[in-house]
């Protein structure tokens, strides 16, 4: 388990020598490049992840938090807004990086131990990644529109429908099943988005049309006329702050943000929010009782699986698989949110690993591998409900971000016991700090790669992460949600090491030992 495997690709393995044919011949026409010239380029194979390059980053480690290049004398301040200026720290952001490493602008050494805010699954200049730049000496071109969809985007768009229901590589026939379906449950459906804030969106828009019609010519809504409830996870004091699905206003709503807009639409039977405690399924019951029935009626149950936004504390499988088995009972939509979750996944998507069966998956950060923006909204076709317009982007079908999934999938189904294995390796350290320092971490959360630290005080998450960081170590102080124990978080990239653990685990000791 020393180095994850290294696969080698090119461009006629992942994208077809068909397709890759056609595209040399229209650049060939286009350049008067010659064709053969473009067939060889197609058909040349990139290692993915060779020892060297995690070699190289590896020597570097020793290094963390020393400066070791010439820091940017003169930055530029930007324009950011008040809120984003007061958040912003320039001394950190980057120049460069390699695999697991950054180095900021203030020269120093840093690990992207929380893979840059969780979307640089592969971390940073993965030799894979150079099929991109061999597909734009080819002409493929990045930008299409909603009608014109590349052959990419759409070869991408099986392979997800594909892994999400864990249909081998070479059973086109069961592929083509799922993909017929118009069973419930069954995800076979994509929509191309650019955020996964538009992706939750998408979701929760195919939920009101059952209650509200998109325009006039859509289909009569079944639920017409009765209040829609949307089920999302409770924080631990009854309140909606353990819930994270996006920045759009109803999103934002639903986690307690525009308090007198969202009172006002209540009272207005428009929809409201029932928070559910979480890992209860007692008071999940409960609430379908009280609202699935009469005036109200049940349009959705949104959650992650690991609340990344409320100190990564983990869902457990029961209280899931009996939370989807009532819905499932109750024509009651189920949307899993793997924004953050997908890809540090051995099965790419967790809630495969959960045994669960949603309507709706969200995916994205890990996927394009922080190359391009791009989301999806995976969906079950018997809710197939929006029009054209209902979820239109209009970037959201690049074809080099459909590339970039297909490049960070191929790696990561080649990996997936390294995945699991050095993931583990990892939880189990961290739960040895726990069971080393009983004073100070209360408990351990999340699971494997997305394992989390509780504190006793907010100060104590503070300290920490401020002594790691002192040392390039990047991670997170969660410490401002509604009576959530104060919590650190990190997430390194999948093409991590043992030898990343073991520096990463040593600095955690080290501060730890100090406060």
């Amino acid at each position: 388990m020393h180095y994850p495997k290294n696969i080698t690709r090119s461009l006629d393995d992942l994208l077809g020598a068909e397709y890759v044919a056609a595209v040399c011949g229209a650049q060939a026409r286009l350049t008067g490049v010659p064709e053969a010239r473009l067939r060889r380029l197609a058909a040349r194979r990139v290692a993915f992840c060779p020892p060297a390059f995690l070699r190289r980053a590896e020597a570097l480690l020793p290094e963390l938090g020393c400066a070791v290049a010439p820091a940017l004398a003169q930055t530029d301040p930007g324009a950011a807004t008040a809120a984003f200026a007061k958040a912003t720290h320039t001394t950190a952001a980057p120049l460069s990086g390699l695999a697991f490493l950054r180095i900021g602008e203030d020269g120093r050494l840093y690990l992207a131990a929380k893979s840059e805010h969780y979307h640089a699954s592969l971390g940073h200049q993965f030799p894979g990644y150079r099929l991109l730049e061999h597909a734009g000496r080819l002409g493929i071109l990045n930008a299409t529109h909603n009608n014109t969809r590349g052959c990419i985007t759409r070869r991408l768009e099986r392979e997800l429908i594909r892994t999400a229901n864990g249909i081998a590589l070479d059973d086109d026939v069961a592929l083509g099943q799922a993909l017929a379906s118009r069973e419930p449950h069954v995800l076979n459906r994509v929509i191309n988005l650019e955020t996964g804030s538009l992706a939750c969106e998408a979701a929760l828009k195919m939920m009101l049309a059952r209650f509200y019609q998109l325009d006039r010519t859509m289909p009569e809504p079944p639920y017409r006329g009765r209040t829609p409830v949307f089920l999302v996870m409770a924080d631990r004091q009854g309140g909606n702050q353990a819930n994270y699905h996006g920045t759009t206003v109803l999103t934002q709503t639903f986690r307690g943000l525009w308090p007198e807009l969202a009172a006002r639409l209540e009272a207005a039977g428009i929809y409201r929010v029932r928070p559910v405690a979480i890992n209860d399924i007692a008071d999940f019951r409960r609430a379908v009782a009280e609202f699935d029935h009469g005036p109200t009626k049940i349009a959705g149950f949104l959650h992650e699986l690991i609340l990344m936004n409320y100190g990564g504390i983990r869902l457990t499988e029961a209280f899931l698989q009996e939370a989807h088995a009532l819905c499932h009972q109750h024509d009651i939509p189920t949307l899993v949110d793997e924004i953050q979750s997908c890809m540090w996944s051995p099965e790419l998507f967790l809630f495969r690993e959960y045994g669960l069966k949603p309507d709706f998956v969200s995916v994205g950060k890990g996927f394009p591998g922080g190359q391009y923006c791009a989301s999806k909204i995976l969906v079950s076709g018997h809710l197939d409900n929006l029009n054209l317009f209902g979820a239109l982007v209009t970037n959201g079908q690049e074809e080099l971000a459909s590339l970039a999934y297909l490049i960070t999938m191929a790696f990561a189904r080649a990996n997936g016991p390294y995945i699991r294995g050095l993931g583990e390796l990892y939880e189990n350290a961290v739960r040895e700090l726990g069971r080393k320092y009983p004073r100070l971490i209360t408990a351990v959360e999340g699971q494997r790669h997305l394992s989390t630290l509780f504190f006793a005080t907010a100060e104590q998450t503070v300290a920490f992460c401020k002594h790691l960081a002192a040392n390039g170590i990047d991670t997170s102080a969660q410490t401002y949600k509604a009576d959530c124990p104060p919590a650190a978080l990190t997430k390194r990239p999948l093409i991590a090491t043992p030898a990343v653990v073991t520096t990463l685990i040593h600095h955690m000791d080290n501060a730890l030992s100090q406060l």
